[in-house]
């Protein structure tokens, strides 16, 4: 208790109620709270260090998105010695998937320490996992690769990560339908265009023909997510023939 109240002591209270809310979702103390603040940092602030550089967190994502992948690596070599390249691949894939990475985002809240311009609600799913991959890397730069893995291993690994119920897990139903179209020798097409319909967003709509066949049809905020969506409902259309192929 002497020890915490002398920090908060040295702190302002903004910095002692941050320092306190990290140190809890850490596990450990930080030392640099400037590297947790810009991990939190949208590029809307339009902040810039004394050199002119932008300050946010989009350098730190890519450093985290880094440091994770290889974690994640190490830990499933360790883990699956019978696993090949392409199994080690795919299960390293799905754990540090987008929804993956936004899921464990959100349980831990990260979004009440961003600072933007843009109000929370407007933000897409991806902040979540943005943030997290941005505090990764924040903590790879302030305490080093052994800090990093052990917060990984508390965080994801451990509450997340079973490997026997991830090999059956499809983290792009898109990709899913490519392969097995490609592996049969079928012709496929994404048919997409703009559906704005009585929307105040702009939406995007998908007719997915395959064989020239049309499967599924779908309907979203971006086309990525409308091909998704489509393949998806292509996936439970063909689920016999697909899964008899690909498990």
């Amino acid at each position: 208790m002497k020890f915490i109240r002398k920090i908060l002591n040295s702190r302002s209270k903004e910095d002692g109620d941050f320092f306190l809310e990290i140190w809890q979702i850490l596990g450990f103390k930080p030392k640099n709270l400037n590297l947790y603040r810009k991990a939190f940092t949208h590029r809307s602030v339009n902040l810039k260090d004394p050199k002119g550089l932008p300050l946010n967190y989009e350098r730190l994502e890519f450093l985290g998105d880094t440091v994770l992948g290889s974690i994640i690596s190490h830990y499933l070599y360790q883990q699956v010695p019978t696993g090949d390249e392409g199994y080690l691949t795919k299960m390293r894939s799905k754990i540090v998937s987008r929804e993956h990475l936004n899921e464990l985002g959100r349980d831990l809240d990260l979004i009440k320490f961003v600072n933007s311009r843009i109000p929370n609600e407007h933000f897409g799913d991806n902040i979540h996992g943005n943030v997290f991959e941005a505090l990764v890397g924040a903590i790879f730069l302030d305490k080093g690769y052994y800090c990093c893995e052990k917060f990984i291993h508390q965080r994801l690994i451990k509450p997340y990560v079973d490997i026997e119920n991830l090999e059956g897990k499809i983290i792009s139903y898109k990709s899913l339908i490519i392969e097995w179209c490609q592996k049969e020798k079928k012709e496929f097409l994404f048919e997409t265009y703009e559906d704005d319909g009585n929307d105040d967003l702009k939406h995007f709509a998908v007719k997915l023909f395959i064989n020239k066949k049309l499967i599924a049809k779908a309907r979203a905020t971006s086309k990525k997510k409308a091909e998704e969506s489509a393949s998806k409902r292509a996936y439970y259309a063909l689920q016999d023939k697909i899964d008899e192929l690909t498990l």
